[in-house]
């Protein structure tokens, strides 16, 4: 008997084919945006296809979000735009090196697929996705919330410029009811 377990996401009851990682990377595209720092996460997986696919982004794969933060300011610095993708559970890494984005007004946007809220099985997801808002908001990060596809790009695009146009950090939170339920299968 197999008893090992692999993660791996799955529709709900009504699977619409989700184009929100085709938004985004238009979005990415039209703010010409040139890095792209993540931690592989399966809720982002189609949106870092695109992005690896995009010969006008670089791609950096991260042992850990906080090297992201440090990551974008300097391309920032450098001239370049850059996006930190994440899932809820890396924001508590990030707490500490976020409050530089904040003290040295340098624009960061993070785009976070949420886990730990809306079906969630999993309890370790639990404590961090309760909390992912609020830790973002007290290291001075404005958060803009998606809960449904319908109010994406127009949610992205008031993010996007918030972050470029006042130079500050912003999170762009992707609804784990949004993204779909995820479930271990055997």
């Amino acid at each position: 008997m197999n008893t090992t377990t692999t993660p791996t996401p799955f529709p709900d009851d009504v699977d619409p084919p989700p184009d929100w990682p085709a938004r985004i990377h238009a979005a990415l595209r039209r703010w010409d945006v040139r890095q792209v720092a993540y931690v592989p996460d399966a809720g982002h997986a189609k949106l870092i296809e695109r992005c690896h696919a995009d010969v006008s982004i670089a791609t950096v794969v991260l042992t850990t979000e906080e090297e992201g933060v440090a990551m974008l300011a300097g391309a920032w610095l450098g001239g370049q735009r850059g996006v930190l993708l994440m899932q809820s559970s890396g924001v508590g890494n990030c707490v500490n090196m976020l409050t530089m984005n904040a003290s040295c007004r340098i624009p960061l946007v993070a785009v976070v697929t949420m886990r730990g809220e809306w079906n969630e099985f999993n309890p370790w997801q639990v404590p961090m996705g309760g909390t992912t808002e609020r830790c973002l908001e007290l290291a001075g990060v404005a958060t803009f919330r998606v809960n449904d596809e319908p109010s994406l790009d127009e949610t992205l695009e008031a993010a996007l410029s918030a972050a470029w146009d006042t130079q500050r950090a912003v999170a762009v939170i992707l609804s784990q009811k949004m993204l779909g339920r995820k479930k271990w299968t055997n």
